[in-house]
């Protein structure tokens, strides 16, 4: 693979329940690119995602993410690869039971952090990257969902990730406060973390725009910007 190609599959083909959600699905992308991959609801852009992040296996193809081989990577490799990715939920998945900052420490201990001193240093550099610094105390339920999907763009952050995977992360939002989710993620990608984000929202798309990527009929197709 090419120095900055984060992402290359070719031909992959996607099952689940013996039914097939994607075939002959190629698609490239480079370091610090921002993809949209737009298409109907059930048209295969969260297996898509999922495929990425191992949860959903390819039953044929080349998939490379990084250095992995998606088609052959070992089960005790499969946390390195998510510890270089930011996963963003359309529903949240906070611990509701703790703080923001609760939340974001366990993570970090999730992936093998152990310091107070840097967790906490870590933790006060996402909340800021995500305009939250002053949140940190509150319980998810005290937060807006557009709040609340700003700390989950801060916990994607925590480990420096190479790519964020944003799976429809204004589902659930309005539509002032989706668009503010959409500038974060740019400005994110800005930055150099690439960004790959489903959504069938075509305002978001037209109003930020960015390369996209169409799922449609099991099949993807590149249709630029």
């Amino acid at each position: 693979m090419e120095n900055d190609v984060l992402l290359q599959l070719d031909n992959i083909e996607i099952n689940r329940d013996g039914n097939i959600i994607l075939r002959d699905a190629s698609l490239t992308l480079h370091n610090g690119e921002f993809l949209y991959v737009i298409g109907k609801v059930g048209s295969g852009k969260s297996s898509l995602l999922k495929s990425l992040y191992c949860e959903a296996p390819l039953s044929k193809g080349y998939a490379y993410l990084m250095e992995y081989n998606l088609q052959n990577i070992k089960r005790k490799e499969i946390p390195y690869l998510r510890r270089n990715l930011g996963i963003v939920f359309q529903d949240f998945q906070l611990l509701t039971d703790r703080t923001v900052v609760k939340n974001l420490e366990f993570a970090l201990r999730a992936t093998g952090w152990k310091k107070r001193g840097e967790i906490f240093d870590r933790i006060d550099d996402v909340l800021h990257q995500v305009g939250m610094q002053n949140k940190g105390y509150k319980m998810p339920h005290e937060l807006s969902g557009g709040e609340q999907q700003r700390i989950v763009i801060a916990r994607a952050l925590l480990n420096e990730p190479r790519l964020i995977l944003a799976d429809e992360p204004t589902g659930n939002l309005d539509p002032e406060t989706s668009a503010q989710i959409v500038q974060l993620l740019h400005d994110i990608c800005k930055k150099g973390t690439a960004v790959i984000m489903t959504t069938h929202n075509y305002t978001l798309v037209h109003n930020f725009p960015a390369r996209i990527v169409k799922c449609e009929n099991g099949c993807l197709s590149d249709i630029g910007e």
